[in-house]
C-alpha cells in the first residue's frame, strides 16, 4: 500500500484540479497552491508558500484577495466573485473565484480554500451575446420606423388618391343617373347598385387606411386619436372603455405619441379578442419628463407564462417603450384581468420636440 504525507496527499490532490487552486492559513498565508495556479502567477513554488497575497500579487490584486479572505474568515460563508488579471503576458484574464472557510475537528475557522477559473471564453461569448441583442433591438426598432413611416405613407395615398378617385366616380355615377330616362328601369337598378359598391368602397378605404395610419393622429394629436380608438375598438362589443388623461395641453413628439397610440391599440385589441372583459380603463398621466400609459380590464387574465397567442403583440410593445427610453410592465392572474403599464420619455432619444406649453 502506497503511502503518502499529508503535503503530499495536498499536492496530489491540488495538482488533479485544472483550474487555480489553494489553501491558506487564518493569517491569509498560503500553504499549498496548484501547478496552475503557479503557471498563472509566473514564480516558483517556494516563491509562494508562507506568503501573503500582498507579498506576491500587484497591490490592486492584493487588496481584492485579502479583503475576500477576511470577509470569509469572519463571516463562517463562501464568497463567490469574478475579477480580471493579467497572465504572464499581460493579456487582461476574466476569473471566477470562489473562497470557502476551512474548519477543525472544534468547528473553528483555521483557514480557507479557493479555486480560480478562467472564465474569459465565456465573459466574451457574454459580451458577443449583449451586442448581437443590441443590434438586434437597433434593427427592430429601424423596421419599426420604416414601417410606420410606410403605413403613414400608404394610408395618405390611399386617402388622398384613391379615395378622390372613388369620389369622382360616385359624381360622375350621379351625373348618369340625373340623365338615364326612368325606362329601363333595370339601367336605373343598375347605377344604383354601382353607386352603393362605390360608398362602400369609400368606407372600406377609410377603414384601411385608419386602420394603417389615422390621419387624426398627426393632424389633430394623440389626446383625439385615442378618444377615436377606443370608440371605434367598442363599436358593436359589450366592452367599455373609460379613457382619461390628467393633462391635455401637451405637445407630443411624433415617436411618442405614435408609440402611446399603437401601445394602446394593441391592448385594447388583446382585451377585445381574449379577456371577456366587459370594462377597461385607459390611463394616460405625467410625471416628470415621463409619460404613464395604463391600460387595465377586468377579463378572465392570463397565466403571464402562457401566454403564446399574444406574446408577439406583448413583445412588440414592450418594444416599442424600449426604443424610446422606456419601459412596460404587465400585471395578470386567471380570475383577475390584466394590467399594462408603461413609462415613456417625453423627449425621446429620437426626437427632442417634445415640450409643455
Amino acid at each position: 500500500m502506497i503511502g503518502l504525507d499529508t503535503q503530499q496527499q495536498q499536492r496530489a490532490l491540488l495538482d488533479n484540479i485544472p483550474d487555480m487552486a489553494w489553501l491558506k492559513d487564518r493569517d491569509c498565508r498560503y500553504l499549498a497552491v496548484n501547478t496552475a495556479y503557479l503557471d498563472i502567477l509566473g514564480v516558483p513554488e517556494k516563491l509562494v508558500l508562507g506568503k501573503r497575497p500582498d507579498e506576491i500579487w500587484p497591490p490592486e490584486i492584493a487588496e481584492v484577495y485579502l479583503r475576500t479572505d477576511r470577509a470569509v474568515l469572519k463571516s463562517g460563508r463562501r464568497r463567490r466573485y469574478e475579477e480580471q488579471r493579467p497572465d504572464t503576458a499581460g493579456s487582461l484574464h476574466w476569473f471566477e473565484t470562489i473562497k470557502s472557510p476551512i474548519r477543525d475537528h472544534a468547528g473553528r475557522i483555521v483557514g480557507t480554500v479557493g479555486i480560480s477559473r478562467d472564465i474569459s471564453e465565456r465573459k466574451a461569448a457574454e459580451d458577443e451575446l449583449v451586442r448581437s441583442r443590441a443590434q438586434l433591438r437597433e434593427l427592430s426598432n429601424y423596421l419599426q420606423s420604416v414601417r410606420e413611416e410606410e403605413r403613414a405613407r400608404i394610408s395618405r395615398e390611399l386617402h388622398d388618391e384613391l379615395g378622390q378617385t372613388l369620389t369622382a366616380m360616385k359624381m360622375e355615377l350621379g351625373w348618369l343617373r340625373e340623365r338615364v330616362p326612368a325606362e329601363p328601369a333595370l339601367l336605373r337598378t343598375r347605377l344604383d347598385r354601382l353607386t352603393s359598391i362605390v360608398d362602400q368602397s369609400v368606407v372600406d378605404l377609410q377603414r384601411i387606411a385608419a386602420d394603417l395610419r389615422p390621419m387624426i393622429l398627426d393632424e389633430l394629436g394623440l389626446v383625439s386619436a385615442m378618444q377615436w380608438l377606443t370608440q371605434n375598438l367598442t363599436e358593436g362589443s359589450a366592452l367599455s372603455v373609460e379613457l382619461s388623461f390628467d393633462r391635455e395641453d401637451v405637445a407630443y413628439a411624433s415617436d411618442v405619441s405614435t408609440a402611446v397610440f399603437r401601445i394602446a391599440q394593441e391592448a385594447l385589441t388583446n382585451i377585445v379578442r381574449h379577456s371577456r372583459a366587459t370594462h377597461a380603463k385607459v390611463a394616460v398621466s405625467h410625471d416628470q419628463g415621463e409619460l404613464l400609459l395604463d391600460v387595465s380590464d377586468n377579463g378572465r387574465g392570463m397565466h403571464l407564462a402562457d401566454t403564446r397567442r399574444e406574446r408577439l403583440g406583448l413583445v412588440g410593445m414592450g418594444e416599442r417603450a424600449h426604443m424610446l427610453g422606456g419601459s412596460m410592465d404587465i400585471e395578470s392572474a386567471p380570475g383577475h384581468g390584466t394590467r399594462i403599464s408603461a413609462r415613456l420619455p417625453l423627449t425621446s432619444g429620437k426626437s427632442a420636440k417634445a415640450t409643455a406649453r
